[in-house]
């Protein structure tokens, strides 16, 4: 195995202009973190000088290192010698782009979140950058893939190596582009030395409307009813004051923009409670089919990207294209039976997030111990979970008592994608993804009717 200086490392999760960032882990006790490695590109070396890259890196560290925040990443390990420069920092599986499935291809369509959980990332994101202002750093990089997301759905801002600092001058060519296309402001395009904190704040009104939308807004602005109709003009409103061209016309601070967002969620709870205390009558549950029965794969299976969508039934964005109608049953013994399917659930599974490996163990304890009186406990299929998934709830759905626990959003499935990952899939936000063995997700396990 490679190592890097005392790391081990795993495998690579990203390159940049700066350097290389790899999954390594702590000698000793094992912990996975993620190691940035100060690697930059020629062109960047040509650009800004040798010296300019390894000062921005440094600066990168120590500016991370400084904020104790809960919606900033934190450094846990520095090194800097004349042939190796790196430093070592929390790592977290999942990102906001990897959630809403943002691709190469940025312009392509994305998932759409429900309206509560891009109101939750949202509000986190504005409290980091408000940490982050206060002392005096613009990020300058905000986008999907450099918002991680915790095991817990907190929200970590990361990647600081275009951040500026209060006073200092940008040192490189006019030409040097700072940021990320679609998400950097136009004056940042024009001048990365003279922006503020609203380059950040644009930013964030850019994956609001692509959260709730799956769409950048590039050409036109869409009306948010046209793919939502939970949400009214008000959000409208909202989105194009942070997305402004003109900078003057946007929030002016991360704080006041947080007030105006928190109105918006007040609005939106108002219209949530009103809506169901509506006559139950109509309310978008899956309607009960008997006597019909659809038997989901059962036999575990290793399934790479390429042949994935085909052997699950997934659409581009890795949603079901047809989704089962059960006909659930609850029953006094902590589990689930659907007839539609002919599968037993638990109702609840792990109480706490393991790795793929444990989960295994988790079905197996459950097996030891006579579960519901059940020694046949197995670990589900990416297909038999993808049984249980509903489209992105709308306001009535949330009127809707859930039948399954709702702790558990991410569950491992027994697919494997390859030797060292498998298959998951997102319970809450309905779609299938992968990731390596050492990611903490929940597990659920299933029988059949005997």
């Amino acid at each position: 195995m490679k190592k890097i200086d005392k790391y081990d490392v795993c495998g690579l999760l990203g390159k940049g202009g700066m350097g290389i960032v790899y999954k390594v882990r702590m000698p000793v006790v094992g912990k996975v973190v993620a190691l940035k490695l100060l690697r930059p590109h020629p062109n960047l070396v040509t650009l800004l000088g040798e010296k300019e890259v390894r000062q921005r890196f440094v600066t990168e560290a120590v500016t991370m290192a400084r904020l104790r925040h809960p919606n900033i990443v934190s450094i846990w390990d520095f090194h800097d010698s004349e042939d190796l420069s790196f430093f070592v920092m929390e790592y977290f599986c999942n990102n906001l782009g990897l959630i809403i499935g943002e691709t190469y291809r940025v312009e392509a369509p994305s998932r759409i979140l429900s309206v509560d959980r891009a109101i939750d990332y949202t509000l986190q994101i504005l409290v980091g950058l408000s940490r982050l202002h206060q002392a005096g750093i613009i990020h300058r990089d905000i986008k999907p893939y450099n918002i991680l997301v915790t095991d817990q759905n907190t929200v970590k801002i990361t990647d600081f190596g275009l951040s500026k600092l209060r006073g200092e001058d940008f040192r490189g060519p006019s030409n040097l582009m700072v940021g990320s296309p679609y998400y950097a402001a136009p004056e940042q395009e024009q001048d990365p030395n003279q922006v503020d904190a609203r380059a950040d704040l644009y930013a964030v009104g850019v994956m609001l409307y692509r959260m709730l939308t799956g769409e950048l807004p590039i050409d036109s602005f869409k009306r948010l009813a046209q793919s939502n109709s939970d949400l009214d003009a008000d959000w409208d409103t909202f989105i194009l004051k942070s997305i402004s061209e003109d900078r003057k016309d946007r929030f002016a601070s991360a704080k006041e923009m947080l007030e105006a967002f928190d109105d918006l969620q007040i609005a939106w709870e108002k219209k949530k409670e009103k809506v169901c205390q509506m006559p139950t009558t109509g309310l978008s549950k899956k309607a009960t089919r008997t006597g019909h029965r659809e038997t989901p794969r059962g036999e575990s299976i290793k399934a790479r990207p390429r042949q994935a969508r085909e052997v699950f039934g997934t659409d581009a964005r890795w949603r079901p294209i047809h989704y089962t109608t059960n006909d659930f049953q609850v029953n006094a013994d902590g589990t689930v039976s659907d007839k539609t399917t002919g599968l037993i659930w638990q109702k609840s599974g792990s109480d706490y997030l393991v790795t793929w490996h444990e989960a295994q163990g988790y079905i197996q304890e459950l097996n030891h111990k006579r579960f519901a009186g059940r020694t046949d406990w197995r670990f589900p299929t990416v297909n038999e979970l993808m049984s249980l998934l509903t489209k992105v709830p709308r306001a009535m759905d949330l009127c809707i008592e859930p039948i399954f626990d709702q702790n558990q959003r991410w569950l491992w499935s027994s697919d494997r994608r390859s030797f060292v990952a498998a298959w998951y899939v997102s319970v809450d936000m309905g779609y299938i993804s992968w990731q390596d063995f050492s990611c903490y997700y929940f597990v659920r396990a299933v029988s059949s009717h005997s």
